[in-house]
This record gives C-alpha cells, sequence and structure tokens, in this order.
C-alpha cells in the first residue's frame, strides 16, 4: 500500500523548523482567531491508538515493600544507604485497592518487575498528587514529575519473564501503590510510529515528550471532548492533530479547530441538514428534517419515535454554536480578538452505507448540508474539505459503498458539477493513506491512518485558502 506520509512529513517538519509552537503572544496583527469546524462520525471523533495499550499495574510487580526515611524528601540524600523509620510488604500494589502506605516520612518503594511479554514499556506511577515521584526500573530512570511540572517519562525494553529491579521515590506526602504501565512499541499506534519509525517527529520535544502548539487551539464537543492547545494529551487522536498542525502552519493568526461529532451516524437520518425534504424509496417515505421516524410505509401515518431526522445535526452544531457564542469565555486568552470561519471538514458515510436509500440520496445531502452550514454560520466563503472511507476503493468499489464514494467525489470543485463549489470544496480520496481495517472497525485503531488522513484534508483546505490569494 502506498505510503503517502513521507512527503507530507517532509514539508511540515521543514515548517515547524522555523515556526511550530510559535507562540501566541507573539502574533501582534490582532486579526480575528482562524476557526475550522470538523464534523462526521466516529472516525472523526477519532480512535487512533497513542499507545499499544495497558491498563493498571498489578501481577507485574513482584514483592514491594516501602521504607519510610526520616523527614521530608532530600535530593542529596542516599536513600539505599539510610535507616528507614519503618517499612512495610505491601500485599496489593496496583489495581484500585492497594496497600496503604503508612506515611510520616519520605516514602521509597523497591522491589521488581517481570512482563510477560517483551517490549518496550513506559510506567506512569501515581494517582494525583502521589505522580510527584522518581522512578527507576533496573537503574533506568522512567519518570520524573517535580512539583506542578509536567512529568517526564521515558520507555524501557524488557524481556518476558525476566525479573528487573524498580524504585520509586515519592517526593511528597502522597504516595500509594497506584499505577499505570503501556506497551509503546506495538505497530500502528502513535508512540510507535513516532518513537521507533521517526514519523511526525513535530509531535514531541527532544526529551521524547509530547508537545503541543500553543498557536492552535483544539475544542471538543459533544462525543469529542477535550479543550486545550493542540497535541497528544489522551489515549486516541482524530484527523484534529495532523489537520490542526497543517492550518496552524498556515496562518499568521492563532487558529481554533472545533470539532463536533458522534459516532454511528447517518447523514440521512441523524445529520440531516434544516430545510431536507421528504423522499420516496422503495414503497417507503423517509423522513423530511425534524420528522420521526426514519421512514415508514407509503400511504401510512407514522408513529414518531424519541430521535427524529437531523437531531444528530442540531446537537452537533448547536454546541458547536454555544461555544463561538461565548467565544471570549470560552478562550480568555483570545479575548477581544473575535474570530472567523475559515472552513469545515466532514468526514462520515460509514452508517449510510447500510441503507440503499440512504446510500442513493448521499450525494443529494451532501450539497444540501455544504450549503446549509455556511448559511447557517454565516460564512459564505468558507472552505469545505471532504474524507471519503478509507476502505473504498475506486477500482473495486460497489453497492452502497460506491454509491458514496461517487457522491463525495463528486462535489468536488474540480468534478466541474457542481459550479458553486470550484475553487472552494474539495474531496480526499482517503484509500491510498489508510492502512488497513475499514471506517466501522474504526481503521483497527491504526494512527498512521488518521494522521495521515488529517494531514491530507489539511492540505486540502489549505490549497483551497490559497486558491483566494491568487
Amino acid at each position: 500500500m502506498k505510503d503517502n506520509s513521507g512527503k507530507l512529513n517532509l514539508v511540515l517538519v521543514m515548517m515547524c523548523l522555523i515556526a511550530n509552537n510559535l507562540s501566541s503572544a507573539q502574533d501582534s496583527t490582532g486579526k480575528p482567531i482562524k476557526v475550522f469546524i470538523l464534523s462526521g462520525q466516529s472516525n472523526m471523533v477519532g480512535a487512533g491508538k497513542v499507545t499499544g495499550g495497558g491498563g493498571r499495574w498489578g501481577s507485574e510487580f513482584i514483592d514491594p515493600v516501602v521504607s519510610v526515611y526520616d523527614g521530608t524528601y532530600d535530593p542529596q540524600a542516599d536513600y539505599d544507604a539510610l535507616q528507614p523509620l519503618n517499612t512495610r510488604k505491601l500485599v496489593k500494589f496496583g489495581g484500585t485497592e492497594p496497600t496503604p502506605y503508612p506515611g510520616g516520612g519520605t516514602q521509597v518503594t523497591r522491589g521488581f518487575i517481570q512482563v510477560k511479554t517483551t517490549g518496550a514499556y513506559q510506567f506512569r506511577p501515581g494517582y494525583g498528587g502521589s505522580t510527584r515521584n522518581i522512578m527507576e526500573v533496573n537503574g533506568k530512570e522512567v519518570h520524573r514529575q517535580e512539583g506542578n511540572g509536567q512529568p517526564i517519562r521515558s520507555e524501557i525494553k524488557l524481556t518476558a519473564g525476566k525479573r528487573v529491579p524498580f524504585k520509586i521515590t515519592y517526593l511528597s506526602n502522597d504516595a500509594n501503590g497506584l499505577g499505570w504501565i503501556d506497551r509503546m512499541d506495538i505497530p500502528g499506534c502513535l508512540s510507535t510510529l513516532v518513537n521507533h519509525q521517526g514519523k511526525y517527529p513535530y509531535l514531541i520535544n527532544d526529551k521524547r515528550q509530547w508537545i503541543a502548539r500553543n498557536d492552535v487551539w483544539y475544542k471538543g464537543v459533544i462525543a469529542a471532548a477535550g479543550s486545550n492547545w493542540l497535541g497528544v494529551t489522551t489515549g486516541r487522536i482524530g484527523p484534529e492533530l495532523g489537520f490542526g498542525h497543517i492550518v496552524g502552519e498556515h496562518h499568521k493568526e492563532p487558529v481554533l479547530v472545533l470539532k463536533a461529532s458522534q459516532g454511528n451516524r447517518s447523514l440521512s437520518w441523524d445529520f440531516l441538514p434544516p430545510g431536507s425534504k421528504r423522499f420516496e424509496h422503495g414503497g417507503k417515505i423517509y423522513a423530511a428534517y425534524k420528522e420521526s421516524p426514519l421512514s415508514w410505509e407509503k400511504g401510512t401515518d407514522p408513529t414518531p419515535i424519541e430521535w427524529y431526522a437531523g437531531k444528530q445535526y442540531d446537537d452537533c452544531f448547536g454546541a458547536a454554536h454555544d461555544v463561538l457564542d461565548d467565544f471570549d469565555e470560552q478562550f480568555p486568552h483570545w479575548k477581544g480578538r473575535g474570530f472567523e470561519i475559515k472552513g469545515f471538514a466532514w468526514w462520515q458515510g460509514d452508517k449510510d452505507r447500510y441503507n440503499e436509500a440512504h446510500a442513493i440520496r448521499y450525494e443529494h445531502n451532501l450539497v444540501h448540508l455544504i450549503k446549509t452550514l455556511r448559511t447557517e454560520f454565516k460564512a459564505p466563503d468558507a472552505k469545505f474539505v471532504i474524507a471519503t472511507l478509507g476502505q473504498t476503493a475506486k477500482e473495486t468499489a460497489e453497492g452502497n459503498e460506491k454509491l458514496i464514494l461517487e457522491a463525495q467525489l463528486a462535489v468536488d470543485g474540480k468534478t466541474g458539477k457542481y459550479a458553486e463549489f470550484q475553487g472552494n470544496v474539495s474531496t480526499v480520496y482517503t484509500h491510498p493513506l489508510s492502512q488497513g481495517g475499514a471506517s466501522n472497525s474504526h481503521y483497527d485503531g491504526n494512527a498512521q491512518t488518521y494522521m495521515d488522513v488529517g494531514l491530507a484534508m489539511g492540505e486540502a483546505m489549505v490549497k483551497l485558502l490559497k486558491v483566494d490569494n491568487q
């Protein structure tokens, strides 16, 4: 399968060497914040795995014992040479209810680790205040968090069945046996792509820690949670990460990436845009906007259900309006700047492929969606980028998937089918970017698929934006 990430990476790396992490404080233009609204189904929400998976630690830890030393933590003290005031064997280490620590001084836990599978691991010791500690595994420091600073963590390679010593020195009175362990070298997870394959180097700093841009803010609503400078902050990523880096590099002004998305939703039902009319297919009448249920036999009177056509549209874009209507309160660091909606990005279509009527109607509804969003958000010049379903290839597509792919490709302004979309609507054909799996399996959580689709959508958006400057 063709890997198109290299070219995008090279371009982005060169730009990042010059301008990545550009501080918004350096932006003295005072111009409005550039806003991009992203929406769609669960793959827009994001399912790209950051690590190879893990969880609370427990059985990997053997014979853990906590020792308590007199006084508060002293960075000059050699606690291995000092006599402890007290020791306690930790019968339960990890899980949700570990054996309580005795307290009363500086606490240091020692023992052994033995993993079942050979690989690169990351340790996240503690919870809340107890994360302020220094952890060593087999003599290597793997975690350090001092004061209110961010933790610095390093991977360590461990061999299945081999016991190695560990030590955790707590820097505050908070101490417990809680912690998490993650595999960092599973194929397809972001940590592997970045740290072991050299992809997307702008996501980490020289200490190999995840970093965030401070000129691009990410805000998620509905199922797309989060409100932070753009970076890796949770265990999953969506296309917003790559998209945000590209549009952030393009604009001198700060950027807001606002994502309103929900999984398992159809454009022809859940996301049906306002103003959509009824249509008939196969002897059934399909609901217009605000009508319920989804469909009913022609000539009968339908009984409404607790959902209606366009409910998800109302919820998602209503939440986006709520954010923008309260812009200064939501984003006090940009207070008084105002905003300008520059574009929309749409990655959806999976649910429509299970219903022939919805697949047939997809192009009509997609055209209506583009026009409706521009009107509703008072952004007639906003660009629009669509991404196709990754598993659907032009050469082999058939049935409903073929109808949806053809609909998504047809609205691209370059086709000429919709003259009003020329130079302002673009479709990204994602099949060459997909690393396997399908939309309904979230592309097996492969982070490269999510990064490369996001980068490609960002590139498509920037090309459309550049049309205005030609």
